[in-house]
């Protein structure tokens, strides 16, 4: 399993943006990342900054976590690419006739965030099936959920 440190995963970040700014080719999932990267502006200047890897956010101070932020876009594109936990794609794909894929997402992740603020003050692994049913809350707000 990859298991990257907190430092590995900014300098791919800012690494990735680096290539794309310089137009040289791009892994499938530095693609993924740039894309990302291009979704959010507000993070393009931090991404020049070699010192931008040790910097600490705090959510006290209301700061938020740029490269926490797009890792968990990461996550969601792997999900949404082999449809798992499975039904995550049907209701992304409904999301996408009102909102763009970076807004759907955005509404995603606020499930993700969710589910795992939830399993790490219960000690448990995520409930996918919570995590699905806030996703379909998300896709379809009027209507109620079904499994």
């Amino acid at each position: 399993m990859f298991n990257p440190s907190r430092e590995q995963v900014r300098e791919f970040f800012r690494q990735t943006w680096g290539k794309y700014q310089a137009k040289k080719p791009l892994t499938p999932m530095e693609q993924m990342a740039a894309e990302i990267i291009t979704w959010h502006p507000e993070y393009h200047n931090m991404l020049t900054n070699p010192d931008a890897i040790h910097h600490d956010y705090h959510i006290s101070k209301g700061q938020t976590n740029p490269f926490l932020h797009m890792s968990m876009h990461l996550a969601i594109q792997e999900q949404l690419s082999i449809d798992q936990p499975v039904g995550i794609r049907q209701a992304y794909e409904h999301m996408l006739k009102k909102h763009t894929p970076h807004d759907a997402q955005h509404r995603i992740m606020e499930a993700l965030g969710e589910v795992v603020w939830q399993a790490q003050k219960d000690g448990t692994m995520p409930d996918n099936q919570r995590y699905l049913e806030l996703i379909w809350r998300q896709a379809t707000p009027n209507a109620p959920f079904r499994s």
